[in-house]
């Protein structure tokens, strides 16, 4: 974790702050009752607290109203961590069918949100508000912590566990989305990053020389401006997928910047970020159904 999650994307969150992640939180085991599209469930949203090898994790756990089972999904957040926008996200997700647990990726340090306010990456003082605790989240943190909500989402009662569990990470959620397909291969059906940092770097423990141990569908929703810096990293992963034969799409969004996918960053783009919902939620029909 380190300068590649020093960008333009999310100079400005104002869904960070603290009351509207109270408001956010009041919902909790009850249905919400937001506008949603035709076909979409009804949801449940619930604060859970995941039990972890390193402490206790205070995380959001979506689920569909009623009476069912279905297919898990796993949500890795960005560097602003949990906060209403990815409550939102869970919400959207899990009305689709699905059971979608969002975690706080730092419990370790701070209940979320870790942040409060705006936040802007260029001013040193707000980065050290995250910096140091992302750099924390070493490969065997994010390994122990993922088969830990994997384990969590696998004890819910409405998880179908007959059917392939998901795993999508934004920007440092992006390897921890590859550490966790790599770490419980025959469980993860399905993964998907979007602006993901750091998926491939010169030291030996980059995620992308995990790819050999993966079985899963892997989308990788590539920020144009991070191909511009480094045009080199999407063809290294294309090989690498092809090298074990796995299906995989790398494809850079053009236009679409560093963070374009989080509502209310600077850069979010509407009609990028529908489109990379649309692939998302292909993905988990093709895997996960």
């Amino acid at each position: 974790m380190c300068d590649e999650f020093i960008h333009q994307g999310l100079t400005h969150d104002p869904t960070v702050s603290r009351r509207a992640f109270g408001l956010g939180a009041a919902a909790t085991a009850v249905a919400l009752r937001a506008p949603a599209a035709v076909g979409e469930a009804k949801v449940v949203e619930t604060d859970v607290n995941v039990p972890m090898a390193s402490g206790v994790s205070d995380s959001a756990l979506f689920h569909p109203e009623g009476k069912g089972r279905w297919p898990a999904v796993l949500v890795w957040t960005d560097i602003l961590g949990l906060r209403p926008v990815f409550r939102e996200l869970g919400q959207r997700l899990a009305a689709q069918g699905y059971v979608v647990l969002v975690p706080n990726p730092f419990y370790r340090n701070a209940k979320a949100p870790v942040v409060d306010g705006t936040f802007d990456f260029s001013k040193p003082e707000d980065r050290a508000k995250v910096m140091p605790m992302a750099a924390a989240l070493t490969a065997d943190a994010n390994i122990s912590d993922a088969k830990s909500y994997v384990t969590f989402l696998d004890a819910q009662p409405q998880t179908d566990k007959k059917k392939k569990m998901g795993v999508q990470g934004y920007c440092m959620g992006g390897p921890l989305t590859f550490r966790t397909a790599a770490t419980i291969p025959a469980r993860i059906g399905a993964a998907a990053t979007f602006h993901g940092g750091g998926l491939v770097t010169d030291k030996p423990d980059s995620p992308h020389l995990l790819i050999p141990q993966m079985k899963a569908e892997v989308l990788c929703a590539v920020a144009d401006n991070d191909d511009k810096r480094d045009p080199a990293a999407k063809d290294k992963l294309k090989a690498a997928f092809a090298a074990v034969h796995l299906t995989a799409t790398v494809e850079v969004y053009g236009g679409c910047n560093h963070g374009w996918t989080v509502r209310g960053s600077q850069v979010y783009n509407e009609a990028g970020a529908e489109r990379a919902w649309t692939e998302l939620l292909a993905l988990y029909k093709r895997n996960l159904a």
